[in-house]
């Protein structure tokens, strides 16, 4: 029989289990991959520090072939887990990136900000603008020299990229971008964002149909951010008084939100491209749709169908448009 010390205090499936004596298990996104040349995609990758003070770091990826006389766009990713788990190393994610930056021919920089309990939030947040910050001084000739980026990035041609929680930070990066001189060194063209996590204490959409899914969902924000807004908290629900003047401030041109049939954060993607395209803003967005599919299938099940044609859809978001790329099983919007 289990002591009292061992008994859980806090299971949050299926990330991770709070004992009664404070120690913390992590059950997903716990394993790790080294960095170099993957042979399947021809993609190089090593990790770097960013700020050896913190320990926040990344993972770079480029194309093991590549010109130096022409700059490449700049992806930076944010990895989702909820804020509590995963990494930049972890196996899935590592694959998803090396089948990116080949499909799309780009430079990736996979953030790995530090996570909830250990450090809570805005931690996140601010390590994840930190690494802005950080690419961003290699345009200064007494900035940083981190080779990858001085000889490939083209400045003018900056994305921010994430799944999950990673598409939520890659939102508030954007919107502070537009009050900061950040956007003076980075041309932020545009957003991808990937099955975003956001929320509300109301239900909407298939959460009116899920009590179950929706008190999980509940129980995993409450848990990262426990304050007195509770699911409402402006980091989660950023229409939380139902106004989006603030999507109008959004530092970049155009938007791609990506959502899943099966996934329960599903409405709340469409209810931020609702508000995108209502709300002022100037740029063009764009909302994908994949059927018959689950939050994050991709990073899990990279070799399906639909995993390839989103990464074909992200490439040709990233490239303007030029890619060639086929919608068959995806119900699209373009706005």
């Amino acid at each position: 029989m289990e002591s009292n010390a061992s008994e859980v205090a806090l299971d949050l499936f299926p990330y991770l289990k709070v004992y009664k004596n404070g120690t913390l298990e992590r059950i997903a996104g716990v394993e790790v991959v080294p960095p170099g040349l993957d042979p399947e995609t021809n993609v190089l990758s090593k990790d770097i520090v960013i700020v050896p003070e913190t320990g926040v770091s990344a993972r770079i990826y480029r194309p093991n072939l590549i010109s130096e006389d022409r700059k490449l766009p700049l992806v930076v990713y944010f990895h989702g887990g909820a804020f509590c788990v995963a990494s930049p190393a972890f196996p899935p994610y590592h694959t998803s990136l090396n089948k990116l930056v080949a499909e799309a021919n780009i430079i990736a920089l996979s953030v790995d900000y530090r996570l909830v309990p250990e450090h809570p939030l805005p931690t996140a947040y601010e390590d994840s603008w930190v690494a802005l910050q950080w690419i961003a001084s290699h345009k200064d000739e007494d900035g940083n020299q981190e080779a990858w980026i001085k000889d490939y990035v083209g400045f003018e041609q900056v994305f921010l990229t994430g799944d999950s929680a990673g598409a939520n930070i890659a939102h508030h990066l954007a919107l502070r971008i537009k009050e900061s001189n950040l956007g003076q060194k980075l041309k932020i063209l545009g957003i991808g964002m990937i099955h975003p996590y956001f929320w509300g204490t109301s239900p909407i959409g298939p959460e009116l149909n899920d009590r179950s899914r929706k008190e999980l969902v509940d129980k995993w924000w409450l848990y990262v951010c426990p304050t007195d807004k509770g699911c409402d908290d402006p980091l989660i629900n950023p229409f939380v008084d139902g106004e989006s003047a603030d999507l109008a401030g959004l530092a970049c041109d155009r938007i791609l939100i990506i959502v899943a049939e099966k996934d329960i954060l599903k409405g709340r993607g469409w209810l931020y491209y609702d508000k995108l395209v209502k709300s002022g803003w100037k740029g063009k967005a764009e909302i994908m749709e994949t059927e018959g599919e689950d939050h994050v299938f991709h990073i899990f099940n990279p070799d399906c169908d639909n995993a390839n044609r989103l990464t074909k859809r992200l490439a040709s978001f990233f490239n303007q448009g030029k890619l060639p790329f086929q919608l068959k099983c995806e119900s699209e919007v373009l706005g």
